[in-house]
């Protein structure tokens, strides 16, 4: 019986549940790179060259292991653009009495993947993803009768489970979290490590010839693109990470710089989500820093409550939730996504640094995601579905999966606290204490109101007064309620005119 073994773009691991058991002799591996994956919405120039570049790469590493791979270019001429036109075309040419993968990370793939189960003719084996640390069982058995889903709780279950920076059945350290060590702002002349540079070989820039030919008219530009596009190219970026920067991560991992887009950061969400590294071994080599004694214990906890607290809870709430979570939009925001999204043209220096930096590289830190573009579209009250696919679309580490629910429950509180106790919402006084953005800006981070004010203050506490029955109650914004309440109606009113006004010449 021939089987065809269907690869996803973000599915580039040898250890694939989907290749488990392939006959080499007999059996096909089947990729297919389609435009409809790239333009259902319209991807960063640079994401898009990213994914097919390490598809091609990945497809040539399997030829290297003996794998029959029938690989379905982009512009081919008879490719339709279409997946599962492809993919019929593809089983049926070679007769194919079986498609095996392994399930989808994000529900639309999903979807398709049960239309496949009626048209087909052949018996279709979707096999449990293997990548993750904790499978969607074990999630939803953990997240069974409990009252709230918060991360911190499963975080803990999850550092039992495995082990790191654990003594015993304690945590190392006699904490479990330290992010209270996390929030510093970089002193003026700590000295940031050089990016890592990678070298862009044929076969990338062939990828940057047709990205450049077929979606030059995508956000973002591919002129000064520097992504791994293979698992030794991870490799060596993870490596460059823990040498170089997460010995001082933990302190800095919030601070933002105008000229510094990574700082301490690892950038390499992106290869964990397209497979090219594991996140278990990605948790190991940051506990092994600190068992060596490379980092301390607020820097290697950190970053991993990053990867096995947070990115695996995200991944367990997208599916718990779907396909109905997204629909949630607790506080009827309903304005739409302002231009200098996409063009950065504004006044805002912080808005203006993070979108220009996110234009040419794909890659904002989360801060950076949450507290700037996610903070100002919460307060704006911009649409929860626009914000949601401008976070697809521009980043390179995006999928539905990971990049829904931290846009909609974390970053706009959409979902009325599944996953966050309280909004985080911040005012200029926040982005000026953790960046540098307000040096230079033509707004003042210490004005409250008036024309030289920053908008963040005043619509900070516009939020707060057109969602006060909805979230005074909160246990969380009881002082910051405490503090709307000592305002003058004099104070009140210039606030809620100058947000109208400010909203309402963003719009134009």
């Amino acid at each position: 019986m021939k089987k065809v073994i269907l690869i996803f773009s973000d599915q580039l691991s040898l250890e694939l549940s989907a290749l488990d058991g392939v006959d080499k002799q007999n059996d096909l591996v089947l990729m297919i790179e389609a435009k409809e994956d790239f333009s259902y919405v319209r991807h960063h120039q640079q994401k898009i060259v990213l994914i097919l570049s390490a598809m091609r790469h990945f497809a040539n590493l399997l030829r290297q292991q003996g794998y029959t791979v029938d690989y379905i270019y982009l512009d081919d001429p008879n490719n339709s653009g279409l997946f599962s036109k492809e993919l019929y075309k593809s089983l049926k040419h070679h007769r194919a009495a079986q498609l095996v993968l392994t399930e989808p990370g994000d529900f639309r793939i999903w979807e398709q993947t049960q239309t496949w189960k009626t048209e087909l003719e052949a018996a279709i084996d979707i096999r449990k993803d293997s990548s993750f640390i904790c499978t969607k069982e074990e999630f939803a058995g953990w997240a069974e009768n409990r009252k709230t889903l918060r991360m911190e709780h499963f975080y803990r279950e999850m550092r039992r489970r495995t082990g790191f920076l654990m003594d015993g059945k304690k945590p190392v350290g006699g904490r479990w979290n330290y992010d209270d060590q996390n929030r510093k702002a970089a002193p003026d002349g700590v000295i940031f490590p050089e990016p890592l540079r990678f070298n862009t070989d044929i076969i990338t820039k062939t990828v940057i010839r047709l990205v450049d030919n077929i979606f030059g008219d995508h956000f973002g530009t591919t002129a000064n693109f520097n992504w791994a596009i293979d698992r030794m190219g991870a490799l060596k970026a993870l490596n460059h990470f823990i040498e170089n920067c997460l010995p001082f991560f933990g302190d800095y991992q919030d601070f933002m710089h105008n000229e510094e887009p990574q700082l301490f950061h690892s950038g390499i969400s992106a290869y964990i989500n397209l497979g090219l590294l594991k996140p278990f071994e990605v948790c190991q080599a940051a506990g092994q820093a600190y068992d060596r004694g490379q980092v301390p214990i607020n820097c290697s906890e950190g970053f991993i409550r990053q990867i096995l607290g947070w990115r695996e809870y995200i991944r367990g709430i997208y599916w718990l939730k779907m396909p109905g979570y997204r629909q949630s939009n607790y506080f009827d925001a309903q304005r739409p996504l302002p231009d200098f999204y996409w063009t950065g043209k504004t006044g805002l220096r912080c808005m203006a640094a993070v979108i220009s930096s996110t234009y040419q590289n794909a890659y904002a830190h989360h801060i950076q995601r949450l507290m700037i573009t996610g903070n100002f579209a919460l307060l704006a009250g911009i649409k929860p579905e626009e914000v949601e696919e401008w976070y697809l679309i521009v980043y390179a580490d995006a999928f539905e999966w990971v990049e829904l629910p931290n846009t909609h429950g974390m970053a706009l509180y959409a979902d009325g606290g599944l996953l966050a106790s309280k909004p985080y919402a911040a005012s200029a006084a926040y982005i000026n204490r953790m960046s540098n953005y307000c040096k230079n800006c033509e707004y003042k981070p210490e004005e409250k109101i008036g024309p030289q004010a920053c908008p963040f203050n005043y619509l900070y506490w516009n939020f707060l007064i057109k969602n006060e029955d909805k979230l005074k109650t909160n246990p969380r914004m009881g002082l910051i309620y405490k503090a709307l309440y000592r305002m003058t109606a004099d104070q009140l009113s210039r606030i809620q005119h100058e947000s109208s006004a400010f909203l309402t010449s963003i719009a134009d």
